[in-house]
C-alpha cells in the first residue's frame, strides 16, 4: 500500500508551491494598484498577501518537522 502512495504522490500538487504562485499573483496586483494611487485597496490587497504568506510558513515548517 505505501508503495502506491508514494508512486501516485507524485501527480500531487504541492500546496506551497500553488500558495506561492498565488502570492507572487496578489503581489503584483498590489503593485499595480499602488501604481494607481488607490492606498487603501493596496493596503487590502497587502494585508491579504499577509495571510497567504502566513499559511506558506506553516506550511513550510509543517513539512520541515516530519
Amino acid at each position: 500500500m505505501n508503495k502506491y502512495k508514494t508512486m501516485f504522490s507524485l501527480f500531487k500538487k504541492d500546496p506551497i508551491k500553488q500558495l506561492e504562485k498565488k502570492y507572487l499573483q496578489i503581489m503584483e496586483e498590489a503593485r499595480d494598484i499602488q501604481r494607481s494611487g488607490d492606498l487603501k485597496a493596496y493596503a487590502r490587497k497587502i494585508e491579504e498577501s499577509e495571510a497567504i504568506q502566513k499559511q506558506i510558513d506553516v506550511l513550510y515548517e509543517a513539512k520541515q518537522g516530519k
